[in-house]
């Protein structure tokens, strides 16, 4: 209440000496006022423009990494009991990862083996989905790629897997796949 009380006090000093000061100013005409509107700028999408410049950019200058290319050879495996739904999930990377191995750099043999044991912990320690990265074969020139095929062979006939898809391109595309595994 003090403040209040005080604050109106200093109000009516500060207006004493406004209009103290001002005495003797004679007011503008109004009528003379001219008011200028700013347009309003056009509704330009500028950061569509910036990111179409700068793909432009990466395309004239020819620098590209063959990984990037997607062979269009997408693995893909139902079980009987799995229903579209559930599928088409698993395809579009709805599932959450659980657990991963990477399968690069080893030889037929060693990955055989790791992939065997991996689908087996997972599944001991009940993961529901996982990804296998397999990759895409690019660097095994006249035998294709050996890696994915071997996933693909050993995953379909496994019976503790349900079903199996590439993984979107934003998370290795058909050089990975997630597994849907069953639950035991």
């Amino acid at each position: 209440m003090l403040t209040d009380q005080c604050r109106a006090m200093s109000d009516d000093d500060d207006l004493e000496l406004f209009l103290k000061e001002m005495d003797g100013v004679t007011p503008l005409n109004n009528a003379d006022r001219v008011l200028h509107q700013r347009a309003a700028p056009a509704p330009l999408p500028r950061q569509k423009e910036l990111d179409e410049r700068a793909v432009m950019r990466e395309l004239a200058t020819g620098d590209y990494d063959p990984a990037w290319l997607e062979t269009g050879e997408e693995l893909l495996y139902r079980s009987p009991g799995i229903n579209h739904k559930t599928f088409s999930k698993l395809r579009r990377g709805k599932f959450s990862i659980e657990a991963a191995i990477d399968l690069h750099a080893m030889n037929r043999t060693t990955a055989n083996h790791a992939l065997a044991e991996f689908i087996e912990e997972c599944t001991r320690l009940r993961r529901r989905c996982v990804k296998v990265i397999h990759g895409k074969g690019l660097r095994s020139k006249k035998h294709g790629p050996v890696l994915k095929r071997l996933v693909n062979d050993r995953l379909q006939f496994h019976s503790d897997v349900l079903a199996f898809a590439s993984a979107p391109r934003s998370d290795g595309g058909t050089g990975a796949i997630y597994v849907l595994l069953r639950r035991v």
